[in-house]
């Protein structure tokens, strides 16, 4: 038997949602209080990133880690055990796909993505931002060093 009936598992399902997550809300007022500006769930990108940095084409996911998979090769042995464990197992690889197709696709347009898993953004945010801020400082010097070949 679970650890709920079936109504508390339908109810607890159907609270979850996709847009202003905790995490996201957290990552976003650490960043916006640090002076950095950016667009939430951008719908016309691939998967619709989270927090978008349209002038460096960034592209941010606050990914949860059930809903995405982490570490999958201890959760899909606990989920083949638990209730309904061909719906959840092939849910949770659906949407580990998803992202790696998304991924790919925003690399193509020429997009850099990055993803941080929620127990990390709860626990390390001085530390996403900082990988944020690498990025971006990155991304800026790659412009540069563009603008400065096609100088000369």
């Amino acid at each position: 038997m679970g650890r709920y009936t079936q109504e508390q598992t339908h109810r607890i399902m159907g609270s979850v949602h996709s847009k202003n997550t905790n995490i996201e809300v957290k990552l976003c007022k650490e960043l916006w209080r640090r002076g950095y500006r950016y667009r939430k769930n951008v719908t016309n990108l691939p998967g619709k990133p989270d927090i978008v940095f349209t002038k460096y084409k960034l592209a941010i996911f606050c990914d949860a880690e059930f809903w995405h998979g982490k570490d999958w090769e201890i959760l899909k042995p606990k989920l083949e055990r638990g209730k309904n464990p061909d719906f959840w197992v092939n849910k949770i690889e659906k949407n580990r796909h998803r992202d790696y197709e998304v991924n790919q696709t925003l690399c193509f347009m020429g997009w850099t993505v990055l993803r941080f898993w929620g127990k990390e953004i709860l626990s390390q945010t001085d530390e996403c931002v900082r990988v944020i801020e690498e990025t971006i400082f990155e991304i800026k010097l790659a412009e540069f060093d563009n603008s400065y070949e096609t100088e000369e």
